[in-house]
């Protein structure tokens, strides 16, 4: 919407109407403000990208950890992100993610309930970890593909705790590949915090990032009825499958997403 802005500022948007928009977020990108500029946090492209209609106001109704991409729905007014919220937080909202884990559950799926809560004696402040007495958590997942020393999960998260699909996935004894703080070693996390991405890292992790994409979302908002989005996975994604799984694209094997309710668009 505002042309000025730069190819590096650009947000991709998957569907917008007057009072919400869905975008495809980056695997590389905070939601929360920085005192890197506006263009480093999404919540700065988004007042970037709407500039010139100063009657958006953006804020979340979702959120994604940096290092995870796909879906955010984005309410432009106090009203919207009210009557948004209160869509999510209902039985009917269904979201779905894509995740790339080491090796292959011996079941073909599950439903993972284990109670989350911050890790008791962890140097790495916000890790989670499994803990009785921890919030009430689920997971249900299920395989979409695998390959020799790699599964394509989906997994869709029927409660909202912090790093839940990561924690659980990691607990089930098959972390997602790339995560530095649920992978081989949370040491790693701190070795990329005072290092930055080096050979050894890309060694132990063999991405820069966790393969975690928030790849659908569907609820039912009052007064616009059922509303359902589907982002693609992200360049990065999209090479490591091709290289773990020897396809070019992904769902080669017939196993498809279902195709996203058509939104409307500002003229």
């Amino acid at each position: 919407m505002n042309p000025e802005i730069s190819a590096t500022e650009r947000i991709a948007i998957v569907a917008e109407s007057r009072d919400w928009c869905v975008v495809n977020k980056p695997g590389d990108l905070v939601c929360h403000p920085t005192k890197k500029g506006p263009a480093s946090s999404l919540i700065g492209r988004l007042r970037l990208h709407y500039a010139t209609h100063p009657e958006a106001r953006p804020s979340f109704v979702n959120r994604l950890d940096r290092e995870t991409s796909g879906i955010v729905l984005v309410a432009k007014n106090p009203s919207a992100h009210q009557r948004l919220q209160a869509a999510m937080a209902a039985p009917s909202a269904e979201k779905a993610y894509l995740a790339i884990v080491h090796g292959t559950p011996r079941e073909r799926a599950g439903v993972i309930e284990q109670p989350l809560g911050r890790h008791p004696s962890s140097e790495v402040g916000v890790l989670q970890a499994v803990v009785p007495g921890g919030a009430a958590s689920a997971t249900a997942w299920r395989i979409l593909e695998e390959a020799s020393g790699f599964s394509l999960l989906e997994a869709r998260p029927r409660t909202g705790r912090l790093h839940q699909i990561r924690v659980h996935l990691a607990w089930l004894g098959h972390p997602i590949v790339g995560d530095k703080l649920y992978g081989p070693d949370p040491r790693l996390y701190l070795e990329f915090i005072r290092s930055g991405w080096t050979s050894e890292l890309e060694k132990r992790l063999l991405v820069s990032r966790q393969m975690l994409h928030a790849a659908r979302l569907a609820l039912d908002a009052e007064g616009e009825g059922k509303l359902a989005w589907e982002a693609p996975p992200p360049p990065d994604f999209a090479a490591f499958y091709a290289k773990a799984f020897g396809k070019g694209a992904l769902f080669d094997s017939g196993v498809a997403p279902p195709s996203p309710v058509s939104s409307p668009r500002l003229s």
